[in-house]
């Protein structure tokens, strides 16, 4: 793939498609960690580190083997907390609650984000594992809370996580989203597959000035992941791109 040079700022983009890709949207979907807010304010670390406790503690054992034990339920099951529930019957709302009692105040206000998510054409979702009280004090931190139409948390899912193909159809029931009408903003590239092949415009957000490190890996994505259309490591230059062809027919 050649080296696509960034415009205005949106961050290079896969697979050489066009931005008039995402003419006819009318839903626009975004995940909520390290995507709305960029990976560097370490706010998910705040919450993985006390996943790893709250494993320690309920599970009874070393931090050490806690931490092995929450990615084998991360990687198995999607969450953490799915894994606790299969295998350990472990109550979710003592879990929800206490991984997200955590400092906000590494988020910084985005205003140009939520201008850019203003002006998109159409419904705009948050779709997010984690649970609705987290994704409105991130979105109020961000000042982007009035943006959206609705949040779809872990819990209106029936604590079935994404990527299963179960919370997506939840979804796509309660908000009456046409996945040929939609795109979703992902920081997890598995967690586009079942939005992909469900029609959906896909795009995966990487850490902020990585572009370097990830070029490799772009390509490799271009090349053998068709689940993934875009990708950027900056989400309010993308969608200024993206607001830019709508308006203008630019590519």
């Amino acid at each position: 793939m050649n080296d696509t040079p960034a415009l205005n700022g949106e961050g290079r983009h896969a697979h050489q498609h066009d931005l008039r890709a995402f003419k006819g949207v009318e839903a626009w979907v975004f995940d909520l960690d390290n995507t709305l807010y960029p990976a560097s304010s370490d706010l998910f670390s705040q919450i993985d580190v006390r996943i790893s406790d709250y494993v320690a503690r309920v599970l009874d054992m070393p931090r050490d083997q806690a931490r092995i034990k929450q990615k084998e339920f991360y990687r198995d099951y999607g969450t953490t907390l799915r894994g606790l529930m299969i295998e350990y019957d472990i109550e979710p709302d003592a879990f929800l609650e206490y991984v997200h009692d955590i400092d906000y105040s590494p988020i910084e206000p985005n205003p140009e984000l939520g201008r850019m998510i203003a002006e998109l054409p159409g419904k705009k979702f948050i779709f997010t594992n984690g649970d609705k009280p987290h994704a409105e004090r991130t979105a109020e931190r961000l000042g982007i809370s009035d943006q959206f139409d609705d949040i779809f948390d872990i819990v209106a899912a029936g604590l079935m996580p994404k990527p299963n193909l179960e919370a997506y159809n939840l979804f796509m029931k309660q908000t009456g989203v046409a996945p040929a009408r939609a795109a979703m903003f992902e920081d997890l590239a598995r967690n586009l597959v079942v939005p992909h092949k469900l029609g959906m415009r896909s795009v995966l957000l990487v850490p902020d000035g990585t572009r370097a490190v990830f070029r490799e890996e772009w390509e490799l994505e271009g090349a053998n992941a068709p689940h993934v259309d875009f990708v950027t490591d900056n989400l309010a230059g993308f969608l200024k791109a993206v607001n830019g062809t709508l308006k203008h027919g630019a590519a």
